[in-house]
């Protein structure tokens, strides 16, 4: 009940509950433990069983079966009072063939087992600000640890000659300036602890939206009210929205029906108005977050129609909600909402002088209890150089929890390639006024210190694909690794506020092995303690300083078109991490097989 935030077990959704599979229970009536392994099809009056009698002279060979409710079997045989099991499912601690059904108040959760499901959006919040500490109780409560667990007494860390300080480590660093920010009409911003305001500002390349409808799989929205404040906003930025050509409803009867059906549903009503004239872009009511329509929806937007759309999961929507929601929508339709002023005077560090491509890779993996489900890649590249603020994406499946990817170069004849750096290739040539990168920045996430020689192989596979387009071209490399799932926390001395934005640490505490390392905290925390990001640089052909690196990475943290504020790692690192979500979403509900893009979305930020 506590994981569906519900009071009584009446009102448990059964259907979800089914992720109780292999969750250990002990049985009240004989204090034996056991695995669940799924749920009965109907309720416990009325799910049926065949009982064994022996007969009355006790002889084995005469038994004689008979068919009773788990419910009469729990009463009536054994002699044990079910209070409100009657109408419930019976949880399941047989096989499959030879189930054995317990009724649900007989059960109880074996204490502290680790629930390696996802978990509800109410639970999501709840961990966040369980995790969420000040810098001041933070560092108040590890130096409690450091105190009470009295480590140097530890005879086998001093037999190792390790020794631990009760101190904090004193160390310093340096803070960046933060870079400009252009918005529209040539405006030029200078972030405050690393965050700008759109008021009364416009986009750089608004977008207009001409002709497009509403879905609306939700209850309690209001519609009209919604894109009415849209409209204002979004002609305050300087889109023009038209209000929309249609308003589909879901009707009623298919509410209780798989996602998946419900979706199918919809677009039976959306085909036959846009027949002659698709729409160009689609806005989408979900009744919750994390619903299980987002999938399906998704899967029929981006692969079978190629419409651009963004989902809404909320009913009252306040100012800043909706300011989000169009930075999202004008960034998913082509346009750009901001960009950095040394983009426009080309005075980026490492990527504005000579053609440069930055290329950013990483992997997203299903949970653990969806085995069945592939683990799925993303590289997104840069696109209209000289610019650093505009991707594209590329997406491809590989087995489940495989870290390096497979698929970034795959000749299938002499003269195709269908890996995914091909087109990230093409898409850079083509918007770039015909030009190859002479130098290619590549950041990958997700990696940990021992899989840093293996990056190798994704490196071989890169260049071959930049061969195979053509034999004479060799740009140069710079491979960058950045992580974020690191224990390393920074105060500030005298402080009890986070370490300020722009804070760089390359001393002292970084890798003695590689050379070129440091910790760059980009952003201001809004909850909790700011975490670093930790960036290694293990090739470096085009002659990078530490600076300059320093100083790309610091800028590629205020070009996220999603919000106006630097982000903690590099846009694009987020953007991979986004597209590959993205995908494994519509694969939890559609299967394994990952379709193609459309071609009419492929080129856009749809991570957005």
């Amino acid at each position: 009940m506590a994981n569906q935030n519900v009071e009584t077990p009446f009102k448990i959704d059964w259907a979800k509950a089914k992720i109780l599979k292999n969750i250990r229970i002990k049985l009240l009536h004989s204090n034996r433990e056991h695995k669940i392994t799924g749920l009965s099809n109907r309720t416990c009056k009325e799910q049926k069983f065949l009982l064994r009698l022996k007969g009355s002279d006790n002889q084995s060979d005469n038994v004689q079966t008979v068919e009773i409710t788990v419910y009469e079997y729990f009463v009536k045989k054994r002699g044990i009072e079910l209070r409100y099991s009657s109408n419930l499912p019976c949880i399941n601690v047989g096989s499959h063939r030879e189930p054995k059904f317990i009724p649900v108040e007989l059960c109880s959760l074996v204490p502290l087992q680790r629930f390696k499901k996802e978990l509800y959006l109410h639970q999501r919040s709840i961990l966040v600000s369980k995790s969420s500490q000040k810098p001041i109780e933070l560092m108040k409560d590890l130096n409690e640890e450091l105190k009470n667990n009295n480590y140097d007494t530890d005879p086998m860390l001093r037999a190792c000659g390790i020794s631990i300080s009760k101190s904090f480590t004193a160390l310093e660093g340096r803070i960046l300036s933060p870079p400009q920010v252009r918005v529209g009409n040539k405006e030029d911003l200078a972030p405050r602890f690393s965050r700008w305001s759109f008021n009364g500002k416009k986009f750089v390349e608004p977008k207009s939206i001409e002709f497009w409808a509403v879905v609306n799989f939700s209850t309690g929205s209001d519609i009209r009210a919604f894109c009415i404040e849209m409209a204002k906003l979004g002609a305050t930025k300087g889109m023009n929205i038209n209000p929309p050509a249609f308003v589909f409803e879901e009707n009623a009867k298919h509410k209780k029906k798989p996602g998946s059906v419900r979706v199918d549903k919809m677009f039976e009503q959306i085909i036959p108005k846009f027949r002659k004239d698709p729409p160009r872009f689609l806005l989408c009511f979900l009744p919750a977050k994390f619903s299980n329509l987002y999938g399906p929806w998704k899967k029929k937007c981006l692969m079978d129609f190629g419409i651009c759309n963004q989902c809404i999961a909320k009913n009252r929507v306040d100012e800043t909600y909706l300011a989000n929601v169009i930075l999202k929508i004008n960034a998913t339709l082509g346009g750009r909402n901001s960009m950095l002023s040394s983009e426009v005077s080309q005075t980026i560090p490492l990527a504005s002088k000579v053609p440069t491509m930055i290329l950013a890779m990483g992997v997203t993996h299903a949970p653990s209890s969806r085995s069945d489900l592939p683990s799925v890649a993303a590289v997104v590249g840069s696109t209209q150089w000289p610019m650093i603020s505009c991707y594209r994406a590329s997406i491809c499946t590989q087995p489940p929890k495989t870290e390096m990817i497979h698929s970034l170069f795959r000749p299938v004849s002499d003269s195709e390639d269908t890996g995914i750096i091909r087109e990230l290739l093409m898409g850079f040539h083509s918007s770039s006024g015909m030009r190859k990168p002479e130098q290619i920045i590549i950041f990958r996430q997700g990696l940990s210190e021992s899989q840093f020689k293996q990056i190798i192989s994704e490196m071989e596979e890169i260049i071959k694909a930049c061969k195979f387009l053509d034999d004479t071209w060799s740009p140069k490399f710079t491979l960058i690794v950045a992580q974020r799932r690191h224990h390393t926390k920074m105060f500030q001395a005298n402080s009890s506020d986070n370490i300020l934005p722009g804070t760089v640490v390359d001393t002292k505490i970084c890798h003695p092995l590689y050379n070129n390392n440091f910790y760059m905290c980009a952003h201001a925390a809004r909850v909790g303690t700011s975490r670093p990001n930790h960036y290694f640089v293990l090739l470096d052909e085009i002659g990078c300083s530490s600076d300059n690196v320093q100083e790309l990475v610091h800028c590629l943290c205020y070009v996220s078109q999603r919000c106006t504020s630097a982000i903690h790692e590099v846009a694009p690192l987020r953007y991979a991490r986004l597209a590959s979500a993205q995908m494994l979403e519509i694969m939890k509900t559609e299967g394994p097989q990952l379709p193609k893009l459309h071609k009419n979305v492929r080129d856009t930020m749809f991570f957005c």
